[in-house]
């Protein structure tokens, strides 16, 4: 019999399993206090020196001795030049997916409506893309072209108008698919730069970068940090977290298949979290051993063995409705029903990301070519928070146009409601617009 202890098990009949799972899920984003220090360095020099602080910061942190601003640029030809770079299958394989991700993101577009009240008065909502969005991109070996797709085109359905992308290239490191991917997705310009200072530069915009109205993308901790410091200037789309995964299984799927469903997210980093619940205790041990026998043929084995280790979990319930109950408590990232019946459960499911339906679903299709957004709220935040979207790149503007018997209408409730909150020019500047006829 294979060892499977390396991954824990928790029973959710347990008196103290709340306990248990709420120090399994713990995770703290923070940032110590002297990478926050450095990242407001960083921001500091960026907006005192602009370009001159980017090219710096490039020699320093990326390795590479770039003599001016210039040799940090890529025009569009050299993003198309990659198209031709990569392999027949793997432009195919983008440019199918970025059909498929575009023709999701189509449907959440939202137009502006009106509509008018009897006595004349127009109410509304008008929408209008951002002006400029910026795209952060991880650089070097840890490339992710799908996470270009997925944060380019729901800006560019949404009519974002210019998509201002940067990614670092460390010791000179380009990842061709992910240039390639950006000419797919009509990112419209690119600075090879990253860290805390790319951050920087398109919060506040230097001589050659322009300032966007919102940040997206995922990066390391000084990315974070520093997104959060400038959220405020600009929109950002989140604060990421680690990459999570729950299964919910009935004990009638190929074991093997929720193995590696579970180590797809497990071989993101040590941190990320992969877990199953199942009211079949035999069905769990059989995953175990699926675990502990496939974990060897891995690439990323001892990633995936730290992450399942430090912060997995097999989780036996009663049945199906306390694994609900569960899955909501956990509010996961990604969810995959792996059940003979998705459609029942899925009312049932409150708090989750994204929700992978049926056995034959891997959530692995998700991040890649399903449609849906893979950028997904993490850490319990599914509770509040939702997918990346066409909407994340539009505000809402509200439309009001009196007519006179409207204004005057609303002017007397206006009037007593200023006066009770005690501002009179409020109340006086609604009761100059009351017709005289309509006066109380």
């Amino acid at each position: 019999m294979t060892d499977t202890a390396f991954i824990r098990r928790l029973n959710a009949s347990d008196a103290d399993f709340s306990q248990q799972l709420e120090q399994l899920l713990s995770w703290e984003s923070v940032s110590d206090d002297s990478v926050n220090q450095r990242v407001l360095d960083i921001i500091a020099a960026v907006r005192q020196q602009g370009d001159a602080a980017l090219v710096e910061f490039t020699r320093q942190f990326d390795g590479l001795e770039v003599a001016e601003m210039g040799d940090l640029i890529l025009p569009r030809e050299r993003l198309e030049a990659a198209l031709d770079k990569i392999t027949p299958e793997q432009r195919q394989a983008l440019e199918a997916a970025a059909e498929r991700v575009r023709n999701y993101h189509e449907h959440q577009q939202q137009d502006s409506w009106q509509y008018t009240e009897a006595n004349g008065t127009v109410l509304g909502q008008k929408v209008t893309p951002l002006d400029r969005a910026g795209l952060y991109v991880p650089g070097g070996k840890a490339s992710y072209p799908s996470s270009v797709l997925m944060n380019a085109i729901p800006a560019k359905v949404a009519g974002v108008p210019e998509v201002v992308m940067v990614v670092p290239t460390p010791r000179g490191e380009i990842n061709e698919l992910v240039l390639a991917a950006a000419a797919v997705a009509g990112v419209d310009r690119v600075f090879t730069i990253g860290g805390a200072q790319a951050v920087a530069a398109l919060a506040y915009g230097t001589e050659s970068v322009p300032a966007v109205d919102k940040i997206v993308g995922p990066g390391n901790i000084y990315v974070a940090t520093a997104k959060r410091h400038v959220f405020g200037k600009v929109g950002i789309d989140m604060i990421a977290g680690p990459s999570e995964i729950l299964v919910v299984c009935d004990g009638q799927t190929d074991p093997d298949w929720i193995a590696m469903d579970l180590f797809s997210q497990a071989e993101h980093d040590e941190d990320a979290q992969a877990i199953l619940v199942s009211p079949d205790a035999d069905f769990i041990e059989q995953v175990a051993q699926s675990m502990a026998r496939l974990l060897p043929t891995l690439e990323r084995e001892e990633i995936a063995r730290t992450s399942v280790r430090e912060r997995g979990a097999l989780i036996v319930v009663e049945d199906m409705q306390q694994a609900i109950e569960v899955a909501n408590q956990i509010a996961p990232e990604h969810l995959e029903l792996s059940v003979a019946d998705p459609e029942s459960l899925l009312p049932q499911i409150r708090h989750a990301g994204a929700i992978f339906m049926g056995r034959y679903t891997a959530e692995a299709l998700g991040d890649y070519c399903a449609g849906p957004n893979h950028v997904l709220p993490t850490s319990g935040t599914a509770r509040f928070s939702s997918p990346l979207g066409v909407y994340d790149f539009q505000k809402r503007s509200s439309i009001i146009n009196c007519s006179p018997q409207g204004a005057s209408e609303l002017g007397k409730i206006a009037s007593v409601l200023a006066r009770g909150e005690s501002l009179t020019a409020h109340a006086r500047s609604a009761e100059y617009r009351i017709q005289p006829d309509q006066e109380q």
